[in-house]
């Protein structure tokens, strides 16, 4: 009975002990569950992301810190070169693919090495095991090594070889605050991981052994005694071959001091700041054309006065990739307010916006590109444009007006097209204007009254080069081409041929043109008060956009457009890549035809004695608008005049006409140019008196203006040798209503009647134009002072 008691204990003890041996894998399983739900690898996401800008080859262009202030480039397994991966894996770890994350031979031939000398002699650490210490830091004791393999562990669990690796990749130390093998080989190397050459690639696999002592820009001995180390190891193992080998130590390790990318900064700064879902932001910007124009604008703008700053944008028209984004000449520079980011900045544009008036005009066939304009003074209610270079010109083409950059025929060209209208295509294209106080579309717009952006007018610029059609600035590859259209292909050509056919510019333009000998079109513009030069040249394959000026908007007199920013558009031209020889093919509807003034038809289908002047204009489908009328004096425009004259040669009405009257026709110039004409195209002239038996309708309004005063061609001299400049006192016979005048383009004043006008000109040429409220106006050219 005793037996079986005995017996009976002992079966419920063996079935106690089995049934604990049964259920511990289910509670180690269950512990180690808890323990990795509790203490969850701590991936780099918990310590924030290090951040890249690159250009579109994945060069850096600028590097930001994460919150532990770590430089990284973050990269992937496929994008370095397979001679690092064989380096670091025969060296570190040869076994990583085998072993579950430790490596249980490694760890007891480390100990028995330990035991045996007393000191470490290799490490047992598999590289599972770096990273989980990379990801979880602990002392070097046994607790910690302990804890080190069971995050290991841990690892292997929770992802694949492949992302423990990438993990090692982007982590491993290589001196200072430099994180990963991208951006050591970035930063030491100057060049991608995916393009090491062996002995680099030896080099790279053995620094985060020893981070700081080994950095090769401060301890290059050293760095290339581990290296050969490793090399050996390799030659050892059969990896690479004795000629790679020997090849790989005659490399000298070189690495140049560490210096962080400062390229694009502003631009590298906005992206950083509105994406944010990348650690890796990739750029459509070419880092070779950024960096070479960065170090040229920084030497370029040193002779220019403190405070002053230049932006500079260029796009490749084909996508409108954004391949430079200079926002400031001086990056950082408090003096020259380097911060500001001046390719965004909203500045007033000056004379930029023209070509767009123009080519919208003959879009819309208000004129052609010879079409007769006037530039002659003229008053809209209380606005009266001036010219930024003194004095009136008279009759001149649209072509020639635009190549001046003429104010007076612009804002009359924009009176027909409508301000608004013109705006509204402007923005639809891309280009958003920002008016004063809230104001609205006016007359004043077109010569700067107006706020734009440099990459936005630029953008447009580029349809000039793109069959009319404009898109915003693309600065990531994945954004998409959004075209908009501004204007025709037609018209887009002849606006860029009338601005590549200027021949005005500086002997270093026209040498730039000639070696080249490609088409380039150009337009500059000056703010009002030289707050803003700017300078946009077109090719067929870049457009250009220049910025000078001082971000705080106070002036910088004598600095506008043509003499500031001309010279720096022209040395980034000539500094972009494969712009030689380019043309841009004329679309097969444009035609050049002769015209005739001043009525603008074609010279076939106008009568000889109405031709008084030919011109040659590109003409779309053969249309030749004509000249435009002013809006406010029909009777004043370039007309058609038909008359009847008895046989004395004097006008008549029909109603008392006789048989013997004959028909007459004649061409009559817009009335405010008549001063400019030879007498014989003038209105008194080619009309005839009205036969006193029978008047005739006027073609006139009032009688000829007249300046009294001062005659064309005086000279007006001191009367001793310190005596003062003379004065003059002007005044004006016949025409109508008030008096307006004008010296060199810029209103003096008003008078009635026959009042007086003092002046009190300088010394040298002047040019001085009165105009009534007729439209009636007369000009005289005088000389004050010594005559040299």
């Amino acid at each position: 009975m005793k037996l079986l008691v005995t017996s009976t204990a002992r079966w419920k003890n063996s079935s106690r002990v089995f049934r604990a041996l049964l259920l511990s894998p289910f509670f180690l399983l269950g512990s180690l569950l808890g323990l990795d739900t509790i203490f969850p690898p701590p991936l780099p996401a918990a310590h924030g992301f290090a951040r890249v800008v690159a250009d579109r080859h994945g060069k850096p262009l600028r590097f930001f810190a994460d919150n532990r202030g770590i430089w990284r480039y973050p990269i992937t397994r496929d994008e370095v070169s397979p001679r690092f991966i064989e380096a670091l894996l025969t060296y570190e770890d040869r076994h990583f693919y085998q072993h579950p994350g430790i490596n249980p031979l490694a760890l007891v031939r480390a100990a028995g090495q330990y035991l045996r000398n007393g000191h470490v002699i290799s490490g047992g650490s598999t590289l599972t095991m770096q990273v989980a210490r990379l990801l979880d830091p602990h002392h070097r004791t046994l607790t910690g090594k302990t804890k080190q393999m069971l995050r290991a562990l841990q690892l292997e669990w929770h992802f694949s070889k492949r992302e423990i690796l990438d993990l090692y990749l982007n982590l491993a130390p290589y001196g200072g605050n430099i994180e990963g093998v991208e951006a050591a080989s970035r930063l030491y190397l100057r060049k991608s991981a995916a393009d090491l050459t062996h002995a680099e690639a030896a080099l790279l696999a053995v620094l985060p052994q020893a981070p700081s002592r080994l950095r090769p820009d401060r301890h290059p001995h050293r760095a290339q005694k581990a290296r050969d180390k490793v090399l050996t190891r390799l030659q050892t193992y059969g990896v690479w071959s004795k000629d790679e080998i020997e090849r790989a130590q005659l490399e000298n390790v070189y690495a140049e001091r560490l210096e962080f990318p400062q390229n694009a900064p502003h631009l590298s700064r906005r992206l950083v700041e509105t994406i944010s879902d990348k650690e890796v932001i990739h750029t459509t910007i070419d880092g070779n054309i950024q960096r070479g124009l960065e170090d040229y604008l920084r030497d370029h703008m040193e002779s220019y006065p403190h405070k002053t700053s230049a932006a500079v944008v260029v796009l490749e028209n084909s996508d409108l990739s954004v391949r430079a984004y200079l926002g400031a000449s001086h990056f950082g520079d408090g003096r020259r307010y380097g911060y500001v980011d001046m390719g965004r900045a909203i500045r007033s544009p000056g004379s930029t916006l023209k070509p767009f008036l123009y080519g919208l005009a003959i879009d819309g066939d208000l004129i052609h590109s010879a079409s007769l304009l006037s530039d002659a003074p003229r008053i809209y209610g209380d606005y009266r444009p001036e010219n930024f270079h003194r004095g009136f010109s008279g009759p001149v083409s649209a072509t020639a007006a635009l190549q001046r950059s003429l104010n007076v025929p612009a804002v009359q060209l924009l009176e027909h097209y409508g301000p608004g209208r013109f705006a509204a295509t402007l923005e639809n294209a891309g280009l958003s204007l920002q008016f004063p106080s809230g104001g609205k579309p006016n007359l004043a717009m077109i010569l700067g009254g107006v706020g734009a952006r440099l990459d936005q007018l630029t953008g447009i610029y580029a349809a000039l080069a793109r069959g009319g059609l404009a898109a915003a600035p693309r600065y990531l590859p994945e954004t998409p081409l959004r075209e908009r259209h501004l204007m025709s292909p037609e018209a887009a050509w002849i606006t860029f041929e009338m601005l590549a056919s200027n021949r005005s510019g500086s002997r270093r333009w026209r040498n730039l043109v000639r070696q080249t000998k490609a088409d380039i079109a150009w337009k500059t513009g000056t703010s009002y008060g030289y707050r803003d030069a700017w300078a946009i040249g077109v090719t067929p394959g870049y457009t250009v956009g220049v910025w000078i000026g001082r971000p705080d908007g106070t002036p910088l007199p004598g600095y506008y457009g043509s003499i500031s920013a001309t010279p720096l558009l022209n040395a980034v031209i000539a500094a972009l890549p494969g712009n030689k020889q380019q043309r841009l093919a004329r679309p097969e509807s444009i035609a050049k035809i002769e015209i005739c003034w001043p009525l603008g038809g074609q010279k076939s289908l106008t009568q000889a004695e109405h031709c008084h002047q030919e011109r040659h204009a590109w003409l779309i489908h053969g249309r030749a608008p004509r000249t435009l009328p002013p809006k406010s004096e029909p009777l004043h425009a370039a007309q058609t005049y038909r008359f009847f004259i008895n046989q004395q040669g004097l006008r008549v009405k029909p109603s008392c006409m006789d048989s013997s009257a004959e028909k007459r026709s004649i061409a009559l110039w817009p009335k405010e140019l008549e001063s400019w004409l030879p007498a014989n195209q003038t209105r008194a002239q080619q009309i005839p008196r009205t036969a006193p038996e029978c008047n005739a309708p006027t073609a006139t309004s009032g009688t000829p203006l007249k300046i009294v005063g001062a005659g064309n061609g005086n000279q007006y001299r001191p009367t001793g040798n310190n005596a003062p400049l003379p004065r003059l006192n002007l005044s004006a016979i016949g025409g109508q209503g008030k008096r307006y005048w004008f010296v060199n383009g810029e209103p003096k004043g008003e008078t009635l009647g026959t009042q007086n006008l003092e002046l009190s000109p300088q010394n040298g040429q002047h040019q001085i134009a009165v105009l009534d409220e007729s439209g009636n106006l007369d000009r005289i050219e005088i000389y004050v002072g010594i005559n040299d």
